[in-house]
């Protein structure tokens, strides 16, 4: 995204949790946040989100939160009290966190900030006291100096939720943030998304991508950076990660759409995956 211009991907996705927590049921992700946060206005949006063609995505917001979630739960148990969600754009977590010891850093480029704090302000969506946000412009100022600033504890470790953002960001981004987080003690941990190569996808899946891609291009936030699992895996090792998890739809569908009497599940016309890294 542009810096200096609130980010319209991060509407799009709302949209679809917001969605989800409205027509799905049982729900993948429970957020009571989702609808109150957007308000009136979005009538339509939802209206689109509910298509049988954008079921998909709707299914997969909801699937890609609940992941990186449930890792996060996993690394709060094991005395993880730090939550860095990276380009945070107007993730709920925050104003829903069941665990009291777990601080929250929400980091995002200042307009998208200050847009969601409007939004929470007009919602009446309290600000919880073990929050931080960290309005950070990655071209002015480094990851760790910000978290600093914000009183985020590098000695400790954190997990970090880095959802949606990969695929828009240079190379040289990407192994920053890497760097970043593969430095900090062991328990450390992230949870991100990533897209392969359009050069290696079939027919099926090259329509998928073609479709989500010219989209996202439309809201001047292009796709930029894409991997293949093997080349994933090799960057999160010279990173400094130690042991790494990557997950496809069918995996997905296994943890969170099996046995649904509405047959509700991702389509295994994938194109791209979910990863968790650990130092």
């Amino acid at each position: 995204m542009k810096t200096g211009r609130a980010s319209r991907t991060a509407l799009r996705v709302a949209i679809r949790r917001a969605a989800h927590q409205l027509i799905d049921w049982p729900l993948v992700l429970d957020d009571p946040i989702a609808v109150p946060l957007l308000g009136p206005g979005f009538e339509r949006d939802m209206e689109r989100a509910m298509h049988p063609v954008a079921r998909d995505f709707r299914l997969f917001m909801a699937a890609r939160s609940r992941y990186a979630e449930d890792r996060l739960a996993a690394a709060a148990a094991s005395g993880v009290a730090q939550y860095v969600v990276l380009g945070a754009g107007l993730d709920t977590f925050a104003y829903r966190n069941p665990f009291p010891a777990l601080r929250v850093f929400e980091v995002d480029f200042p307009a998208t900030q200050q847009w969601k704090r409007e939004m929470l302000a007009d919602a009446a969506i309290a600000l919880p006291g073990n929050l931080r946000f960290v309005p950070l412009d990655f071209e002015h100022k480094a990851l760790a100096d910000g978290l600093a600033e914000a009183g985020f504890d590098a000695a400790s470790p954190a997990f970090f939720g880095w959802l949606g953002v990969v695929p828009y960001l240079t190379l040289d981004a990407f192994r920053s943030t890497l760097a970043t987080i593969g430095q900090m003690p062991a328990g450390t941990a992230v949870s991100f998304d990533y897209v392969f190569s359009p050069d290696t996808l079939g027919p099926k899946r090259r329509l998928v991508f073609d479709s989500l891609a010219k989209r996202v291009e439309a809201a001047g936030e292009p796709l930029r950076l894409f991997f293949a699992p093997e080349e994933l895996e090799e960057e999160l090792r010279r990173a400094g990660f130690k042991r790494t998890e990557q997950v496809d739809p069918d995996r997905l569908n296994e943890l969170y759409f099996k046995g649904r009497e509405d047959g509700l599940k991702l389509s295994p016309v994938r194109i791209g995956m979910l990863t968790t890294a650990w130092v």
